[in-house]
């Protein structure tokens, strides 16, 4: 998976990735994109209810599938939050600078309607770079 012209595709439980078409994550050349990532674990919605539990498991879920690439959280360039109530900004962003601070990617953070599952409160996205150094 080195070469720069090469295309890679991970897929994970959701269940709507096969409903859907789509994948996980796709590494294109040095960039790897992760899609809209919930809380879900095995089907199952974590931190029911709590919006920094639901950010945390939702990001783990996005570093897992960068870990199917050999990246790591220090490869993150760009994350993106989505979250149903403007009230919740605070832990989830507590909960992405507990996970970004070191590395401090792009980030945005938007207000939405909702989601597949009206229990989940946040949904993230996560952009890796290959080889990216810190400065």
């Amino acid at each position: 998976m080195t070469s720069a012209e090469s295309v890679h595709r991970v897929q994970a439980d959701s269940p709507w990735e096969e409903t859907i078409g789509f994948a996980r994550a796709v590494a294109a050349g040095d960039r790897v994109l992760v899609a809209g990532t919930m809380p879900l674990v095995g089907g199952v919605l974590q931190g029911e209810g709590d919006p920094y539990e639901q950010t945390l498991a939702a990001f783990r879920n996005a570093l897992d599938a960068l870990r199917k690439f050999d990246l790591g959280v220090e490869s993150v360039i760009r994350t993106r939050m989505y979250l149903t109530h403007a009230r919740d900004v605070d832990e989830v962003g507590r909960a992405h600078k507990e996970l970004f601070d070191a590395v401090r990617p792009a980030a945005t953070l938007v207000v939405v309607s909702g989601f597949v599952d009206s229990r989940v409160l946040v949904e993230v996205e996560v952009e890796a770079f290959r080889g990216a150094r810190a400065s």
